[in-house]
């Protein structure tokens, strides 16, 4: 560095230096105070006792399953009759020690144990089911195979089995959301927080700071910014200013003064020499290095591997859906639309009603949109604006003047979009998929943003990857898009189940982020 960097970079350290127990992060709203350094030892700490109480609150609620399965057994008459006489509770603790304990190792062996800050609830309910069942299943046979006729055999009933098997997978699941809670608010109360330091591009270090800030549970304390040859000193990221430093090497000693847990590498257009020399700077202690995806990250994420003669080809854009995968999905959407406007055509009745007495307009809003391979349809909903909004401008924004009361409520609660199960059945959307866009809109976006016709290349959806986490409104294209080429390069029937559950329950409880 020039000397003039030098001293601009003492000003910037020691800028940060006195102001390290009073720089403020917003958890719920509420302003905590975030002192540094933290070490990495208590951090460390906090996740093994995380992973010990996971791991004593799985065995307790296993424990409790197997007793609630014995007395459902001599309760109910399903699977087999009740029993009159049954044996008392102490005879089958051995079966239930068994039973804990295989469970207990199965959940070992699939990595059930290793702490992640983001946690899918319905992929976790999906992997305590398989284990469960598959811990269930060992633990019969153990008792059959390794205890018959000797000291230790041991009388499985089958109406125990079925109940101890269903109580298991419900417990552990009520269980893990106990944990998940209780690390929530330690991390929202300022325990077990990362620190973390960004490398990259103030742009793409300020939308991962809001990703961060959307998910305080995630429980990391950004340190500051790292970009390379920067003119700037600091970075206002709306809720403090965080300080930029501007050369490699400075890695090192950043890591060891601030004690760094985490670094992300957020260098979308770095070269391989550039990573390599990063990564090389950041290798002390336990520091994990996380790299920030660009587009082609996203859709590698499936590479297949073929070959030209005996030599290996790696596939990047294998698609998925195609053949039988299409006709699935495209019979999950007969099924679902059909049941949708079925169940759901005395909410639509009262919609339809509640907007026409609103302002005497007409009830559904159509707009010409993009879909399959760039072919533009007819996309039904219900109007929500002004009858002249369109004349007003075209995107919409948070607080927009041209919305109805009723609606702000439709939009909020997502009900708007419910007229798209039209769309769905005649074929030209489906339940999931990239949202439509305006065809103007298509047009400036694919001058602009690179790839961005890949989207089409299935049809659009009533909600998204993308909706789903929060990018829709006004938000980034760009991320939309890298959202957006994951589904379709990713897709799948538990995906897609996925994606309408948690749609569903944001929903229902009015959490849909953006929704406005």
């Amino acid at each position: 560095m020039t000397l003039e960097q030098q001293e601009q970079q003492k000003i910037g350290t020691a800028t940060l230096n006195s102001h390290q127990d009073s720089i403020k992060v917003e958890v719920s709203g509420l302003p905590i105070a975030s002192k540094m350094p933290k070490t990495q030892s208590n951090s460390r700490l906090f996740n093994q006792l995380m992973q010990i109480l996971v791991i004593l609150i799985d065995m307790l609620m296993l424990s409790v399953a197997f007793v609630m399965g014995y007395y459902a057994r001599n309760t109910l008459p399903i699977p087999e009759l009740p029993v009159n006489e049954p044996p008392p509770l102490s005879e089958y603790i051995p079966m239930m020690i068994v039973h804990t304990l295989t469970i207990i190792i199965f959940f070992y062996l699939a990595r059930m144990y290793h702490t992640k800050r983001a946690i899918n609830r319905f992929d976790l309910g999906v992997a305590i089911g398989q284990n469960v069942s598959m811990g269930t299943f060992i633990a019969v046979a153990i008792e059959t195979l390794a205890f018959k006729n000797s000291g230790f055999a041991l009388d499985y009933p089958r109406g125990v089995i079925v109940y101890a098997w269903f109580f298991s997978i419900l417990n552990v699941i009520i269980g893990r959301e106990l944990h998940r809670q209780i690390v929530i608010q330690l991390r929202k109360m300022g325990l077990g927080r990362d620190q973390l330091l960004i490398v990259g591009t103030k742009n793409m270090a300020l939308s991962i700071i809001a990703q961060i800030r959307r998910y305080p549970q995630l429980g990391y304390n950004v340190i500051g910014i790292l970009e390379h040859r920067s003119a700037s000193r600091t970075i206002d990221t709306g809720e403090e200013v965080l300080p930029i430093f501007d050369d490699y090497e400075e890695l090192p000693n950043l890591i060891d003064t601030y004690q760094i847990n985490q670094v992300i590498i957020a260098l979308p257009d770095a070269t391989r020499q550039e990573l390599v020399k990063i990564v090389t700077y950041c290798q002390r202690g336990t520091v994990d290095i996380k790299i920030f995806p660009d587009t082609l990250a996203f859709i590698t994420s499936g590479l297949t591997v073929d070959d030209l003669g005996g030599v290996p080809l790696l596939g990047v854009r294998d698609i998925a859906l195609r053949g039988w995968k299409l006709s699935l999905k495209r019979g999950m959407d007969i099924v679902g639309s059909s049941l949708g406007l079925i169940f759901l055509s005395p909410l639509l009745l009262g919609i339809a009603f509640l907007i026409y007495i609103t302002d005497r307009g007409p009830v559904f809003f159509c707009q010409e949109r993009v879909g399959l391979d760039g072919r533009p349809f007819q996309m039904i909903k219900f109007r929500t604006m002004r009858v002249d909004a369109e004349k007003l401008g075209n995107w919409t924004t948070k607080g927009d003047k041209r919305v109805t009361r009723i609606g702000a409520i439709l939009r909020r609660t997502n009900l708007d979009e419910l007229p798209n199960l039209i769309n769905v059945f005649y074929g030209q959307m489906s339940l999931v998929g990239p949202r439509p866009e305006q065809v103007s809109f298509v047009k400036e976006f694919q001058q602009k943003i690179p790839r961005y016709m890949e989207r089409h290349r299935e049809k659009s959806g009533m909600t998204g990857w993308a909706q789903v986490n929060g990018l829709r409104g006004d938000t980034s294209i760009e991320e939309r898009l890298k959202y957006d080429l994951y589904y379709i390069e990713n897709w799948s029937v538990w995906f897609d189940i996925k994606i309408i559950l948690r749609t569903i329950i944001q929903t229902l409880l009015f959490r849909s982020p953006n929704a406005y």
